[in-house]
């Protein structure tokens, strides 16, 4: 019995014997008690309304307006607190404190709610069994980072709930009562296992951060003996490659040799695809035998006129003389492109990365070995750019976009983006019958200096000048504002950049957004690409979930176009899969694009996610869609991008024939 009582204490207290842990604990705990105190006050606000001159006035109006102003003033203090570094116990006191108070704010919600059940009518009382369910719910999830508060509030809310319901002797409210402590019941058991992944995520990653510190701290210790030696060596103690000071010693020495004697003189440079994630899952040491294979692979390439560097990272050089011909760079790239593919045995597994290649090749371009180098970089942004592993060799055409690329920097950094920016809506379309189901946003700029923009052309550089996320939430008000007034059986689907998923602030303000906007979460549907999962996978899922806990649907856009897409369907909370358009252009004709589109409508089945086909621009492609099964479809043979007023429009009642 003593032992059961111990438990019970233990369960229903906050833990401390991991000072590490509650700090994480409490810090993913504070982003979530202002939604808590939020979810109270508007459901309290909202009895309370519905109750006005039913009900005595001190019970509507006195305590839920003295409880909501609790409620803020909590909030307020939440909110502020989150500026300010916590130690460990700091964090603890303040968990205990939340957690003793849970209890008397529970006892009074309950028993006010409890107190106005027996007045009004039916639907009155109605409201009162929803403010308990609903509330109770709420507050689940809210505290799921608070485990022993959560289990209190539960337990204080749920069984005088069902007590009062059974009661009143109406067997609607009987079977709500038990319906209500029946659901919460599994829910309890997933915040108690979510708590515990929690917990043994947070332990992990304590043990991995001693590790890599560890790592670090040898790692200093060697460099601090042999930093001399290192200098003068120029290699790369890793692969023992030449280092990226020596290439670019060598860069300028080559550079000049061509220059002279009017010879021709290629640079490549090489980044690895698929490399963090490899030392996300399996860590920096498994990284580091991958690097070292890698360099292994690249050396037998090096000949007289072809030597291999480590600029750093993942990322390698080369420079080649002699006969630098696109010819032969190309032969070159593939080869690399080929060795680096193969597997690699890291001890625990194997693993593949594959790699992109960009070349630049003088006389062509550059009038410095500098700018040769640069032109080969844009040529690997490029390559990377098209998500697939591959060599490109810079051209006249990637000149053009060098230098368009910079006219569109200058222009939106003196842009008014408020009034130069604008939306249009692809309808997405019922596979079935093509009823329009859903509008997905496209962002469209009209500057007054350089005319129309390309999204494919202003994004990426919005993205690199930090303005992305002003353009997000802009364009976001905007869309809401126009999907309001579409019927509610209608959707927004809506793209989000990496930018967006980078931080926990920019999330929280999309929300703020949403939930300003009064427009119900669950008719949004966030898309999103694998090149903003893989710019930080762990932050990016977590704001993914965050959206997901709004109640709004996540879409895996370009499905199929990334190197680890089934990765992040298995780990990602989506609901949606985008099948990119290049699977779906001439499916009619390709049997190696039907054989994909089948796979994967079959995996969205059997992960319960919805499946979307763009990019449908002929009645073939369509019919072979309808053909396998897929839920949605979107492209131009259905309809090209359509304004706002077009899509209000859409909607409106047929006018009467007067004449």
């Amino acid at each position: 019995m003593r032992a059961k009582l111990a438990d019970l204490v233990r369960i229903l207290s906050v833990p401390d014997e991991n000072p590490q842990l509650t700090l994480a604990q409490f810090q993913a705990f504070s982003k979530q008690v202002p939604i808590l105190y939020f979810i109270l006050a508007t459901n309290m606000l909202s009895l309370a309304w519905t109750h006005q001159g039913t009900a005595p006035f001190a019970l509507v109006t006195v305590v839920p307006g003295v409880l909501v102003l609790l409620f803020f003033l909590r909030s307020i203090i939440w909110l502020k607190g989150r500026q300010r570094e916590y130690t460990p116990q700091q964090a603890i006191k303040q968990l205990r404190a939340t957690n003793l108070l849970s209890f008397p704010i529970a006892v009074v919600c309950t028993l006010w709610a409890l107190s106005v059940l027996p007045y009004g009518d039916a639907y009155q009382k109605a409201h009162v069994v929803f403010f308990m369910g609903i509330t109770v719910i709420g507050c689940i999830f809210s505290l799921m980072h608070l485990r022993s508060a959560a289990l209190i509030v539960t337990g204080t809310v749920t069984v005088p709930f069902f007590i009062a319901m059974c009661l009143t002797g109406e067997p609607t409210f009987i079977a709500t009562g038990a319906n209500v402590i029946l659901v919460t019941i599994p829910m309890i058991m997933i915040l108690l296992t979510h708590y515990q992944n929690f917990r043994q995520l947070m332990e992990s990653r304590q043990t991995l951060l001693q590790q890599q510190n560890a790592m670090r701290e040898q790692n200093l210790a060697m460099q601090s003996l042999s930093d001399e030696n290192l200098r003068l060596a120029n290699l790369d103690t890793l692969t023992l490659l030449a280092n990226r000071r020596s290439f670019f010693q060598m860069l300028e020495r080559a550079f000049a040799r061509a220059e002279e004697q009017s010879g021709a003189l290629a640079v490549g440079v090489i980044d690895l695809d698929g490399f963090k994630p490899v030392n996300d899952m399996y860590g920096h040491a498994a990284g580091d035998k991958v690097l070292v294979e890698i360099g292994k692979r690249l050396s037998q390439l090096a000949e007289r006129d072809l030597t291999i560097y480590r600029l750093g990272g993942d990322e390698f050089a080369l420079l080649l003389e002699g006969d630098a011909s696109e010819a032969r760079a190309n032969t070159i790239g593939q080869a690399i492109c080929d060795l680096i593919a193969q597997r690699i045995n890291i001890g625990s597994g194997l693993v593949q990365v594959t790699a992109s290649v960009g070349f630049a090749l003088y006389p062509d371009v550059g009038q410095t070995g500098q700018e040769v180098y640069e032109r080969a970089d844009y040529a690997l942004y490029t390559a990377k750019r098209r998500h697939r592993a591959g060599t490109v060799i810079f051209s006249a055409d990637q000149a053009n976009e060098l230098s368009r690329q910079a006219v569109v920097e200058d222009a939106m950094i003196t842009a008014d983006l408020e009034n130069e920016l604008y939306l249009v809506y692809q309808p997405i379309s019922r596979a079935t019958d093509l009823k329009c189901i859903g509008y997905e946003t496209l962002a469209r700029w009209n500057s007054p200096r350089i005319g129309p923009v390309s999204p494919a052309e202003f994004i990426p550089v919005a993205e690199h000048n930090g303005r992305i996320t002003l353009m997000t939430r802009l364009l976001l008000e905007r869309a809401l504002s126009v999907a309001s007034k579409w019927p509610k059986d209608v959707y927004l689907s809506f793209n989000l950049s990496a930018h967006d998923l980078s931080s926990p602030d920019n999330c929280l303000k999309i929300v703020a957004i949403v939930l300003k906007s009064g427009f119900d979460p669950a008719r949004i549907n966030f898309e999103v690409t694998e090149t903003a999962i893989l710019h930080d996978f762990d932050q990016a899922s977590n704001s993914i979930q965050m959206l997901r806990e709004l109640g709004a649907g996540i879409a895996l856009d370009d499905f199929g176009t990334g190197f680890s897409s089934l990765n992040h369907v298995h780990k990602l909370p989506l609901t949606k899969i985008k099948i990119d358009g290049s699977f779906v252009r001439d499916i009619h004709q390709r049997k190696t694009s039907f054989k994909i589109v089948k796979s994967v409508l079959a995996l969205s089945a059997d992960m319960g996610l919805d499946a979307i086909a763009e990019g449908v621009e002929t009645l073939e492609e369509l019919q072979v869609l309808q053909t396998l099964g897929v839920g949605s479809v979107q492209g131009y043979y259905i309809s090209k991008p359509v304004s706002a007023d077009e899509t209000i429009a859409a909607f409106a009642p047929p006018r009467a024939n007067t004449a």
